[in-house]
């Protein structure tokens, strides 16, 4: 390659390496260059090269290509370290001699390119370090690049913290030490800018490692404790994480993050979690897997949550991509232990990467948050021009008035009542504008929103000032969260209509929708404005995840519907031992016989307690209680109707989710699970034998129409779901011990069922493991494209909003978007390294609004929050660093008295705005603010650290329906509790019939919200005076600043009193008397009336809102009101009256039925008795009707037409069909009891007649007159077959001629390794060395070859565990017996020489039968070497044991007799299997067949022809297979055909006739049943004749029928349609009979449709000698001949029929055509289709 051309690449690749792209793309673009000529030959000789230059220009161009040559390698070396570092290691030394070289030439290298090449030179050395020592695992253990510190405690404080690893090492689970870590400095300036990154980055980090790291720490200790018994484990709760046993892999997910996997855990331990409301396993948590104690782990993040599926042990989490890579190492199957921590990862992981990232010199602002400096500049763009025009915001009085001014001169800004603020808010917005840092602190209800979006909007009229030349540039809006930040943006939107993009997160703004990233990039005008080069990528990397996915999908539909409900057992088969699949299908209640068709689907159901017959025997037991209901039950019944509340789970969800184009229910993940579910469900119906989806659980009604209750189904679905969802199956070494599945417990039959799937699922995984890799490189490349596509928006965005963890997340495109002025909303509430990676170098003026005397950041280790300071925001450091910050002072929220109980106590001055002075008092009780004071005791919630008190949710549920009675709305009353444990409890008080609207929250998701009345839950109430939070002043300031007209709390005053704050309210409150241990009722309609309410049970003194007196109010209808006291509805405008309607409504005198406030029927409906004319009965009648019209309801004495009596009412129609059960004579000849209607019907009921015939094995047909078609396909024969096959196993088919090839899971082993094939497969030879040894000899033969040494006779010198010597021999495996100790069952006479002292005993590994030695030895040794007499022949098979004839495969002793067997049992495979070779040819034939002749079957269904084509792509296809199809071909061919003579030669109505018998033929052809036994080749043979003598005789009756000759032949064709159409099968005497008759048949209905002979047409033809295209014919037949030309000219009359014949201008008459019959034309010879053949179409 050209030097040039080397540099160009070098060049182009460390710019692509250095810039701000997608890291999949980088990882891509890495791999290629690793693995390339480029790296290993061609750069080498180029650098080689470089010292060795005599050309100076070049010579002095060279530093710089250096510098690119070094950044090349050091990102491939970063990204691929233990597949690059050799290559990388030749380079450097290359690089070093060339350095030297041109240095000594004279070419000035700079110092900084000698230290990147120094540095590059260590890290090859540290990895090739690593190499040696064996710990360089691969490619992604991105920590080989970190040089550990060695021994030295401090040397972590040494390293920068750039280097350090974001995701935790295994050496942070298993070592003490803590790591160092600094205290966030809120006193004191930093030091230096690398200082403060240090300082945040590592408090972050140890906030996220540490519960995971001191959790895992604990739960290793617990088990070293507790050794390896899990039980104890799995019921002990953890501090820090939470653990999930024996977790599996189970179902790969296509998902736009990629490859998802859902994982199946044991979810019996946390069977008392509600995993609606529980922070457990919420979107975005980090989960850790390990197999091995946590020497080794995966990690993951949670992808998606539905708590129905978290209730069956089901979670859907992504893999890290360093995990993803050690998971394709791993068994598929493998169980790990999944730790939970509670940290939101993906918040941690783009914060920590953000600050590694940031340049010390790029970090705006560095004189203010580092340095601490109080002197604030201007923004530096004022310094161009400062003349602000604030008309925009001003007071709609003044906004004509107010004129620009220069806003660094503190005279010239306009009065604060011309701009409509208060002094606080005008000093806000002075900061805010001519400060580059600004802080504004808003305390409740002063604001600070309003404020904000002042500053706003100031900034977005005034944009020519900070704008750049070349491009405005964007806002930045942040917010800590989506609810908040909604808020901003659409009052941002109120002033500017167009230009704002939301980034990120879940709106629930209908006004934002439009805005948000997801709908904007998926415009149409956007796309088609895109640059060509994005859309082209879109394309082709969309079109290859597509494919990868649908390569996923079609194994993972499999998986999906294995977890969904019970297989059936088909599935199974190859995964169920032959001894188990035999015992399976022989249940006890079939006597041994069993049965094959319909009742087989059901067989595991049945085994596995599901079915009708286990079912009905439990069905009253299960009836007299509720016992086994469980959870979810519960769950079900209890919530049915309760108030929908916002689960807290829910809210922490909606703000962890911050892709735009991607969260787990939704867009197109919504269409694509749509879509899946579709095709689950078609998988479903055949895989399932019941499935827990479906609405309702139903097993197959029985003979005797039982079926399951409601409650029985529900009870049966609980019951699938807790075992399906359990993890435990049985071991396989007590699988192997079972005989009879029978005979299990049902726990025991699912253990053993789950073992059954565990394997299926296994095979399942393995091959789709191969495309995830693929698709997942794939969307990490289209993420990458959607980025840039996002970067075009956002470059054009006026306004850009983002949550703080989604400004982490988007850190690099915000780089390049380079918004100058940033706001932040919630300031105080953001940990400062989130405050941190939201700036960009770009940013001039930041603007931070909040009040950290509220909502403080919240930080998972309480430890780091406190005394690390880890809580403290950036906001509140300024503030308390003296920086300058404008307080908000008129709060415009409160009313004044609640507004006390924050000032002074929380905020030393805060002023009431006039507004909150007239507020109305709250009706129905005497004061405005009250707090109820109890010490009824809290309760812990059993899952997570949460608390509830039963008493305070009983008394606020109280509370707000009373506050309901007094004709609140709901949506004016809020109830807020302090922990998400009373969330819950409150919900189950709260039936949504009764609170619908009202408001339920805990007090953290409140922050920014009010409401006219808040009812305020505080729960702690303990003996230990434990407040918790309570005790945090930013917390209380919160819960007591949220009402504006009425704030009631409950608590325990005694034990919060113990706290300073809370002490200072309740002094506060007790001056006006608003604190005491009951709140005072006051009814509206009678002051007098007062009730004081301390607990729910006294509000049942006012029932109804007011008090007990009753309601003397008179309605209209003149009834009194009968409800108690009410407040609401005083006019009764509302009220319906429910007393008894005293209207009288007929002549008689009756008074109407209804209740008073319904109308009144306009007739009489008072029953009376009347005589009905027609009949003379007397029935009750209502009054207003005629007994003429009425339907007389005694029964019908009529007899019908058949003798019968009628069913139905005296005043009905007689019944058409009557049901009662006659003998009827069917058409097949058989009769049976059925009902009577179908005499004189024109159908008749399936015939349930045995078949019995003697089919062509021997054996009686099973099936009856109506499924075997009156004998013409008879059901296949059910007789099991049984005979033993080769392998030992039993044959499974029923009734075969040669039995196929075993389809068991094969059961060869050795020490080494087991077969994984099919039984009935070639198994691979073991080719290890042979393990037999002993101290007196030894094998050196191959495994698998049979053994050089014989077995040794020497006694085992071992001692068993109970200290009796072993009775075993040497070399071979200890008996697990004693001479001693199981004397009896040792010596027990089998042999005869057991009970001899000196007798040794062989255990057989395969059964664990004890066998003498020398005994076994003679037995085993019989036929080996005995040469067979000529008339005796040896079997080739493995000797069993002599006691329970399991076949011998395991025991060393016995290798050489056990190889040779195998050996021979090899060569039987084959030759039963086929040769390999010869069936691939076979199979490539067959495909080349079958693409031949999908050419020319024109008139098959598409749908047969898919068939043959999918079988013959199927894998493992054995002869008998393959003959199979090729029969199936034959016959389908033949059947093409048929519809060809049907659908040319046929009429419609006959076509429609036979096509439906041919479609009875297909079905039968392609069922999975057939084998082309000689039964079956027998009935389709016959009917294939059948039906095409039938379609012949139609063909020709239509030809006839035509020409008028259908008398003619009447009678022949009667008769012959008589044998074609008669019931029962078309036999050979059948077919020699109408194949004479068709015959005789053609001398008077000739085929040609002529009337003449062959051999007559020929003749006429020749005499005519007329070219091709001349002859015609009528529209009844009739043949003409038009000479000339060819073409009609003149018209004529049909000499035979009078019809029209001939035309006019070369055209022919309606309904003549060409006669081909006559001469083979196909066109007229004068006409453009003939004339056409005269050219060369080559020539057009």
């Amino acid at each position: 390659m050209r030097q040039d051309l080397v540099q160009l690449i070098c060049l182009v690749l460390s710019k692509a390496f250095k810039s701000q792209t997608d890291r999949g793309t980088v990882q891509h673009l890495a791999g290629v260059v690793k693995d390339s000529g480029f790296l290993h030959t061609i750069l080498p000789r180029f650098v080689a090269g470089m010292g060795l230059e005599f050309n100076p220009v070049r010579r002095e161009q060279y530093p710089q290509h250096l510098d690119n040559i070094l950044a090349l390698l050091s990102k491939v070396l970063s990204i691929f370290p233990a597949s690059s570092v050799q290559a990388v290691s030749m380079l450097v030394v290359l690089l070093q001699e060339s350095t030297n070289g041109l240095r000594a030439s004279g070419v000035d290298v700079q110092p900084q390119t000698e230290e990147k090449l120094e540095t590059l030179r260590d890290l090859v050395k540290h990895l090739q370090d690593k190499s040696r020592e064996g710990t360089l695992r691969s490619d992604r253990d991105t920590y080989a690049l970190l040089p550990t510190g060695g021994d030295n405690p401090g040397g972590e404080e040494q390293q920068d913290f750039r280097n350090l690893p974001i995701y935790p090492t295994p050496e942070e689970f298993h070592q003490d030490q803590r790591p160092f870590i600094r205290s966030n400095l809120i006193f004191q300036r930093y030091a230096n800018t690398h200082l403060y990154l240090d300082t945040h980055f590592r408090l972050l980090r140890e906030d996220f490692v540490r519960p995971l790291r001191e959790g895992i720490q604990q739960l290793l200790w617990t088990q070293l404790d507790m050794g390896r018994n899990d039980n104890p484990l799995r019921r002990k709760r953890f501090d820090d994480i939470r653990v999930y046993f024996d977790t599996r892999l189970m179902v790969p997910k296509c998902t736009q993050a990629g490859i998802a996997y859902t994982a199946q855990f044991d979810s019996q331990p946390l069977k008392f979690v509600r995993w609606q409301n529980s922070k457990r396993l919420i979107y975005g948590s980090l989960v850790c897997l390990s197999c091995d104690n946590f020497e080794s782990f995966l990690f993951a993040t949670v992808s998606d949550r539905d708590p129905r599926d978290l209730q069956r042990g089901q979670v859907q989490i992504i893999f890290s991509e360093e995990s993803r890579r050690k998971l394709a190492t791993m068994q598929t199957d493998q169980s790990f232990l999944m730790v939970e921590t509670t940290a939101y990862f993906e918040a941690y992981r783009y914060v920590l990467e953000g600050l590694q990232e940031q340049e010390e010199d790029d970090l705006p602002f560095q004189r203010y948050i580092v340095e601490c400096n109080p002197d604030v500049h201007p923004p530096a763009y004022l310094a161009r021009a400062d003349t602000y025009n604030l008309s925009s915001i001003a007071d709609p009085e003044y906004k004509n008035s107010i004129k620009p001014f220069h806003s660094l001169k503190p005279e010239a800004w306009p009065r604060m009542e011309e701009l409509g603020l208060d002094e606080s808010q005008i000093r806000a917005l002075q900061l805010a504008l001519t400060k580059e840092l600004a802080i504004i602190q808003g305390p409740p209800g002063t604001g600070k929103t309003y404020v904000g979006l002042k500053v706003a909007q100031a900034l977005l009229t005034n944009q020519n000032l900070w704008g750049g030349l070349l491009d405005d540039g964007p806002m930045l809006v942040v917010c800590y969260t989506n609810h908040a930040l909604d808020q901003f943006l659409e009052g941002i939107h109120r002033f500017l209509p167009e230009g704002i993009v939301r980034v990120g997160g879940r709106s629930n703004s209908e006004v934002l929708k439009r805005f948000t990233l997801r709908e904007l990039t998926r415009s149409h005008d956007f796309r088609r404005k895109l640059p060509s080069h994005l859309r082209f990528a879109y394309s082709e990397i969309y079109k290859q995840l597509h494919q990868e996915e649908m390569e996923i999908q079609s194994q993972g539909v499999k998986l999906e519907c294995s977890l969904r409900g019970v297989l059936r057992e088909r599935f199974l088969e190859r995964f169920i031992s032959e001894t188990h699949w035999s015992s399976l299908h022989s249940p006890p209640w079939q006597d041994g016989f069993v049965t094959y068709g319909e009742k087989r689907s059901c067989l595991m159901t049945e085994w596995l307690g599901l079915g009708n017959t286990v079912f009905q025997q439990r069905a009253a037991e299960d009836l007299n209680g509720n016992g086994d209901m469980d959870a979810q039950e519960a769950l079900e019944v209890e919530e049915e109707d309760l108030l929908e509340i916002a689960e807290e789970a829910d809210l922490i969800q909606a703000e962890r989710i911050i892709e735009d184009n991607y969260h787990p229910r939704g867009g197109k993940d919504d269409e694509k699970r749509e879509r899946m579910e579709e095709t689950i469900r078609e998988v479903e119906e055949m895989m399932l034998a019941m499935n827990l989806e479906k609405v309702e659980i139903q097993a197959d009604q029985s003979d005797e129409g039982w079926e399951m209750q409601r409650d029985q189904r529900r009870k049966m679905k609980n019951k699938i779901r807790r075992e399906l969802g359990k993890s435990l199956a049985m071991a396989e070494a007590e699988e192997d011990a079972i005989l009879d599945v029978w005979t299990l417990s049902l726990p025991d039959r699912w253990r053993l069922y789950r073992l059954w799937v565990a394997r299926y699922r296994a095979e399942l995984r393995t091959k789709a493991l191969e495309s995830e890799q693929a698709y997942q490189n794939a969307v990490d490349r289209l993420a990458d494209v959607r980025r840039h596509e996002s970067l075009c928006l956002l470059k054009e965005a006026k306004v850009i909003g983002m949550t703080t963890t989604g400004a982490a997340k988007f850190r690099k495109a915000l780089q390049e978007v380079s918004p100058r002025l940033v706001i932040v909303e919630e300031a105080a509430e953001v940990l400062e390294a989130h405050t941190i990676t939201t700036l960009s170098k770009a940013c001039q003026h930041l603007i931070l609004i909040g009040d950290h005397q509220q909502l403080r950041p919240s930080a998972t280790v309480f430890e780091l929050a406190k005394n690390f300071n880890l809580e403290v925001s950036m906001f509140e450091r300024l503030v308390k660093m003296e920086f300058p910050y404008v307080r908000l002072n008129y709060q415009h929220r409160m009313r004044p008295d609640i507004a006390r109980l924050l000032t002074p106590h929380i905020y030393s001055e805060l002023e009431n705005h006039s507004s909150v002075l007239d507020y109305d008092n709250i009706k129905g009780l005497n004061t405005n603010l009250f707090f109820v004071e109890h010490n009824h005791p809290e309760e812990e919630i059993k899952d997570g650290k949460s608390h509830q008190n039963r008493h305070e949710a009983m008394f606020v549920v109280s509370l707000c329906r009373y506050l309901l009675f007094q004709d609140y709305k709901p949506e004016q009353i809020t109830i807020l509790t302090t922990y998400t444990g009373q969330l819950h409890c409150l919900r189950k008080l709260m039936p949504s019939s009764e609170f619908s609207g009202v408001k339920v929250h805990v007090v953290d998701k409140y922050q920014g919200e009010e409401n006219d009345i808040v009812l305020l839950s505080l729960v702690r109430s303990n003996t230990q005076g434990k407040v918790g939070f309570l005790k945090i002043p930013n917390r209380v300031c919160v819960a007591l600043s949220r009402a504006k007209k009425g704030l009631y709390c409950i608590g325990n005053s005694i034990m919060l009193g113990q706290v300073k704050l809370w002490s200072n309210i309740f002094h506060t409150l007790r001056e006006k008397g608003q604190i005491g241990s009951a709140l005072t009722l006051c009814c509206q309609n009678h002051p007098d009336q007062q009730i004081e309410a301390s607990c729910a049970e006294h509000f049942k003194e006012a029932p109804e809102g007011g008090c007990k007196k009753p309601c003397e109010f008179r309605l209209d209808c003149g009834h009194v009101c009968s409800t108690v006291c009410h407040p609401y509805d005083p006019e009764h405008k509302k009220y319906k009256c429910s007393k008894k309607c005293q209207k009288i409504l007929c002549d008689l005198g009756h008074r109407c039925t209804l209740v008073c406030h319904k109308a009144c029927p306009k007739e009489c409906p008072v029953k009376v008795e009347k005589i009905i004319p027609k009949c003379q009965h007397k029935q009750m009648v209502p009054c207003h009707q005629d007994p003429e019209k009425f339907v007389c309801k005694e029964p019908c004495q009529k007899m019908l037409q058949c003798g019968h009596q009628c069913d139905s009412f005296c005043g009905e129609p007689c019944t058409s069909r009557c049901r009662v059960k006659v003998m009827l004579k069917l058409s097949c000849g058989h009769s049976q009891q059925d009902a009577c209607y179908y005499k004189g019907v024109g159908q008749e009921p399936y015939c349930r007649t045995s078949c019995n015939q003697q089919l062509k094995c021997g054996h009686n047909c099973t099936g009856n007159c109506h499924r075997c078609y009156q004998g013409r396909y008879h059901v296949p024969c059910s007789r099991q077959c049984d005979r033993l096959l080769i392998c030992s196993h039993k044959c499974r088919e029923p009734c075969t001629r040669a039995c196929p090839s075993c389809r068991m899971p094969c059961e060869n082993r050795c020490i080494h390794s087991r077969c994984s094939k099919p039984c009935g497969q070639p198994c691979a030879p073991c080719v290890e060395p042979c393990a037999w040894q002993c101290p007196h000899q030894s094998c050196s033969k191959l495994c698998h070859e049979p053994c050089d040494r014989p077995p040794c006779t020497q006694p085992c010198a071992k001692t068993l565990a109970c200290g009796h010597p072993c009775i075993g021999l040497c070399g071979d495996k200890c008996p697990n017996k004693c001479r001693i100790c199981d004397h009896d069952e040792v010596t027990e006479i089998f042999f005869g020489t057991e009970d001899d002292p000196e007798a040794y005993f062989i255990q057989l590994e395969d059964c664990g039968h004890l066998i003498e030695s020398t005994a076994i030895d003679r037995y085993m040794g019989m036929d080996d070497n005995q040469p067979a007499h000529e008339e005796e022949q040896v079997a080739i098979k493995l000797k069993e044991c002599p006691k329970c004839r399991t076949p011998i495969r395991k025991n060393l002793r016995y290798g050489s007799h056990i190889n040779r067997s195998l050996a021979e049992i090899e060569k039987v495979k084959e030759k039963i299997n086929g040769n390999q070779t010869d069936i691939a040819e076979q199979r490539m034939a067959l495909k080349k067949q079958w693409r031949d002749e999908e050419d020319i079957l024109n008139f098959l269904p598409t749908k047969y022809i898919i068939h043959i084509r999918e079988r013959l792509r199927a894998p493992h296809l054995t002869t008998n297979d393959l003959r199979v199809l090729e029969n199936q071909m034959a016959f389908l061919t033949r059947v093409d055909k048929l519809l060809k003579i049907q659908r040319e030669q046929m009429s419609f109505m006959q076509c429609l006739s036979s096509e439906k018998n041919v479609e009875e033929f297909l079905k039968w052809l392609i069922d999975p049943q057939q084998k082309f036994t000689d039964q079956q080749v027998s009935d389709l043979q016959s009917e294939l004749v059948r039906l095409t003598f039938l379609a012949e005789l139609n063909a020709r009756c239509e030809m006839a029928d035509k020409r008028g000759q259908s008398a003619k032949v009447k009678s022949e064709v009667n008769a012959i349609r008589k044998v074609l159409e008669k019931l029962g099968k078309f036999t050979e005497q059948d077919e020699c009979l109408v194949k004479q008759a068709l015959k005789d048949l053609e001398d008077k209905l000739p085929r040609t449709g002529l009337g003449i002979t062959d051999k007559e047409r020929q003749m006429i033809v020749s005499a005519m000698n007329m070219p091709l295209g001349h002859w015609y014919k009528c529209p009844n037949g009739h043949v003409y001949l038009i000479a000339d030309c060819g073409g009609a000219t003149v018209s004529r009359r049909c000499p035979d029929c009078n019809a029209t014949i001939g035309g006019a201008n070369h055209n022919l008459a309606s309904g003549n055509q060409v006669a081909s019959e006559m001469d083979g034309a196909q066109h007229a010879a004068w006409s453009e289709a003939n004339n056409i053949l005269n050219f060369d179409p080559n020539n057009f």
